[in-house]
This record gives structure tokens, sequence and C-alpha cells, in this order.
């Protein structure tokens, strides 16, 4: 008798499968697996994100300074409709409209490391449960500042959550929030006696583009101020920036911290180039989710060996050096302890 598929079979599976993960092609190259046997554990197993949460908490190097980032990926489906889940929205990736399913993701962050690590996820079904990417953000955010009590202090967004009351709901819970801005959103820097104008037609100086200016976003309360930065991304281009924190006075270190989100990126290409985030073709949505659930497990595992492979070449790199200078500096002194006697 074939003993059943396990959880870790699966994550094994999609770590060594470079291009089909299909049932059929894990069940013609698991030993103990049959396509029968595999739809059973598919239908019966459930990976939550609480269970991927259990797995990685372990693994975090905590620090005061961390950042949570929140962003979400259009997993690509461009086979058919009849796959739950599946639905008409904009990828930023591709720049256009596709069908697939969207993801909403957060990460914790260790600047001091420049570590990061899967926090949560939540499935975009608008169609089911009705609730918006921006309120999967807020129902992510609000458990982790109360009930993980994870210590961080500064949010991460795109230009997509940059909301009024996104960021409202991030000072409540007595954090920095970091984004970009869209060049038509419309703010004031006179003290009320100009109009709102758009961010990118705003005039700046070489002191303001250094250390930024407190300034006034249309829509939010009359007496919110923000620190509003324009960075320069590229020869042709150029950001407007936005945090609450108003002690914040340096365009370069607003950069800086804005730069951590690019740590998202990093994560959904992992997921889709090593473990094939997008490539399951199950029809219903416990059998999609599942596949999404053990990408995140088996990444989680793949990062988990790399840091500490990466710090035991470290330590070892620095033993190596250690010995060699001290070995040197003992050459060097015998060396002069014997001309001078």
């Amino acid at each position: 008798m074939k003993a059943p598929v396990t959880r870790l079979d699966d994550c094994q599976y999609l770590l060594v499968s470079q291009r089909n993960d299909t049932l059929t092609h894990f069940a013609a190259h698991g030993e103990q697996c049959s396509h029968d046997a595999l739809n059973r554990y598919l239908r019966g197993e459930r990976i939550t994100p609480r269970l991927v949460w259990d797995n990685v908490r372990g693994q975090l190097v905590l620090t005061p300074r961390g950042s949570g980032l929140f962003d979400d990926t259009v997993l690509a489906k461009h086979g058919s409709f009849a796959i739950a889940l599946v639905r008409r929205q904009s990828s930023g990736n591709a720049n256009a409209v596709l069908k697939g399913m969207g993801v909403v993701t957060c990460v914790y962050v260790n600047p001091e490391t420049a570590q990061f690590w899967l926090r949560d996820y939540r499935i975009y079904e608008l169609d089911g449960d009705g609730t918006s990417k921006r309120e999967h953000v807020h129902e992510m955010l609000s458990p982790i500042v109360y009930q993980k009590a994870l210590p961080f202090q500064a949010v991460l967004m795109d230009t997509w959550y940059a909301t009024k009351e996104l960021m409202l709901s991030i000072e409540l819970f007595k954090k920095f929030s970091y984004c970009p801005l869209q060049d038509n959103r419309q703010g004031e820097d006179s003290g009320d006696r100009q109009p709102y104008r758009r961010v990118d037609a705003r005039d700046w100086s070489a002191d303001e583009l250094e250390y930024g200016k407190g300034s006034k976003i249309k829509g939010f309360p009359k007496e919110h101020k923000v620190q509003l930065f324009r960075g320069v991304v590229s020869t042709h281009r150029t950001d407007s920036m936005v945090t609450n924190e108003l002690t914040q006075h340096s365009t370069e270190a607003t950069q800086e911290a804005c730069g951590f989100r690019w740590k998202m990126e990093q994560l959904h290409r992992e997921g889709q180039q090593v473990t094939g985030l997008e490539r399951c073709q199950c029809r219903t949505a416990r059998m999609q989710r599942h596949p999404i659930g053990c990408v995140y497990l088996s990444g989680a595992g793949l990062r988990n060996a790399r840091h500490k492979l990466v710090a035991r070449w470290i330590n070892a790199n620095t033993a190596y050096w250690i010995i060699t200078l001290f070995s040197s500096s003992r050459n060097h002194l015998s060396g002069w302890f014997l001309r001078k006697s």
C-alpha cells in the first residue's frame, strides 16, 4: 500500500519541478503518488495564512526599526475563466488588464539586515467576500499591531494604497507611513493662500528638493499635514513621496525607506519563477488556494536556508581573515623584535 501524499511531498515537488506543476506530472513522477491520491489530498488539505505564519515566525530577526510592506500581485491565468477566483483585473507588472487571480501580501522587512519574511496574505475575491484590496490591507494590519505585536515603526505601500482612509488608520495605530503619490494627486503648502495643485506641477527650491516640505493633501482633514518629497528615480523620471513622519527632513532617507518596497517584488518573482506560483491549472477555489500556500511555505524554507548559508559563509570568511591578519601581525611583530634584539 502506497503512503499518503503529504504537505512535504507537495512542497518538495514545487521546488524540483521547473516548468510543469500539474497533478498529472506530479503523479507520473512521484513514486508514492497517483492522480486519485493527489485529488483526495488537495480536497482534504487546507493551507491557511495562519499555517504559513506559524512556520515563518521562528525565522524572524526582529528590530524596532522594522517595516511592514503591503502590495498585491496578479497571477496570470490566460487559459480560461472556468478556473475559480479568476477575473479581469489590472496588473502593474504587465501594464494591462488581464485574466488572473489577485493576491494581497504583507511582508516584514528588517532594514538592518535587508532580510524579509512573509507575514500574511489574502486572496482577492471581490465577487465572493466583497472585500477590496485596501480592506484586505487594513484587515492584515490590525491583528499584526494588536495580536502578533511585531516591533515595527513604518508601513510601506504603493500608490494604489495611499488613500485617506488607510493612511489615517495607520496613524491611529501610531505607525509611520511611507508611500509614493500619483502625479495627479493634489496638495498645497502655502498655508491656504493658494488653491490645490497637482503634485507634479509644484515648484521646488534646492533646499526643498533636499529636505522636503510640509504639505496638505486634498481630501484629508483640514489640519492634517504630511512631509512631501520629490526624488529622482532616473534621468527621465521623478517621483513624489509622502510620509506622516513630520520629523523626517531627508529626501535620501525617504527614498531609502521607500526602496524597501522592492522586497515585495522579490517575493513575487521568487514565487513565480522558482516554485510556479502562477502555473496551477486546478479549477476549484479550494485547489487554487492550496498551491499558493505551498509556494509560500516553500519560499520561506528556501529563504531561511539561504540566510543560514550566507551567515555561515560570512562567519567562515571572517574567521579566515582574522586568523590571516593575526598570523601576519604575529610574524611582523616577531621580525620587529628580532631586529630590535
